[in-house]
């Protein structure tokens, strides 16, 4: 069973979950961005930042997994902010499917169920494109599209070797190609850098973090029998911080809000819906701002979405 309260802690003790909660764009902690957890006091309100100490100590609960989450308050959640469960299988699924296009292929990393004993790359396409290729999972929740830990509908333990998240194909990849250890190490930073999510709730961001940086732990322990130097954390951290952010999806801008009393509502595809009382006034909110890891610079996500759409 995997334990985030227990990674939390284990963030703590390195000395690294303040780092993780770092918002690149505000140059601020990420917030809470609802009040699911405001009965904790003032700090926990929709637009308070979330501090290590928030989250950590006799507050160490209150960073849980959906299958942790009392069945009340995920419910108002799905009724209230758009936060909607995604089966294990679904993500398995979709992320074939995107490979399917990417190979020509299908059946590329399973069969029948079952993790394919190689994965073969065809004439034209080499492993490293694939590592490179960009890939960007939409409110992301938990991350289950990124990486497969767990779970999410149970919280049981994936092994490693079973996983099939966009990270964890990638980091596969990099296993069976990469020569040496330190060409792994080139490769498995250049998957994250190339694998993206943004959220708008900051409890589910915070779990997100933590279930890709654990990621890394977990593969370089598996495959080199090793815990992570304090350089490589913090290169880790630097590039997470980055590609999974804090947005509101519908606007592409940090979820800031308006002082108690002021009407601080968006439109929303979930507009009717009882006590929707999200957003900030279209000007009180800032452009979220993600990293080209080729390029090596900042750029608007919204700038870079209207790009590639322009393309396409």
């Amino acid at each position: 069973m995997i334990n985030i309260e227990d990674d939390v802690m284990y963030l703590h003790r390195l000395g690294l979950l303040d780092k993780l909660l770092y918002d690149r764009t505000t140059k601020r902690n990420i917030v809470w961005a609802t009040d699911a957890h405001a009965e904790l006091g003032e700090a926990y309100k929709k637009d308070k930042e979330i501090r290590a100490e928030l989250i950590t100590g006799d507050r160490s609960g209150v960073i849980k997994t959906r299958a942790k989450k009392a069945a009340t308050q995920q419910n108002s959640r799905t009724r209230r902010h758009g936060e909607v469960f995604t089966p294990l299988w679904i993500c398995r699924k979709m992320n074939d499917y995107a490979d399917e296009m990417w190979f020509g292929r299908p059946g590329v990393f399973e069969r029948g169920g079952e993790p394919v004993e190689s994965v073969e790359f065809p004439k034209g396409k080499k492993w490293g494109a694939y590592v490179d290729s960009r890939r960007l999972e939409i409110t992301c929740g938990e991350a289950p599209y990124l990486v497969n830990r767990y779970d999410v509908a149970t919280g049981e333990e994936i092994p490693v070797e079973q996983r099939s998240g966009i990270l964890d194909r990638k980091l596969r990849v990099v296993d069976e190609n990469a020569p040496s250890e330190k060409e792994w190490q080139k490769w498995a930073f250049r998957a994250f850098e190339a694998t993206y999510g943004y959220e708008l709730q900051g409890d589910n961001l915070v779990i997100a973090r933590v279930n890709v940086f654990m990621t890394f732990v977990e593969y370089l322990s598996r495959r080199w029998n090793r815990r992570p130097a304090a350089k490589e954390l913090q290169r880790l951290v630097k590039i997470i911080t980055w590609n999974v952010w804090q947005m509101d999806g519908l606007t592409g801008k940090t979820p800031v809000f308006a002082p108690d009393g002021e009407d601080g509502r968006q439109s929303s595809l979930f507009e009717g819906l009882e006590d929707y009382d999200e957003g900030a006034p279209e000007e009180a909110a800032v452009n979220c701002r993600i990293f080209d890891w080729r390029r090596q610079g900042g750029v608007e996500f919204l700038a870079l979405a209207n790009e590639r759409g322009k393309a396409k």
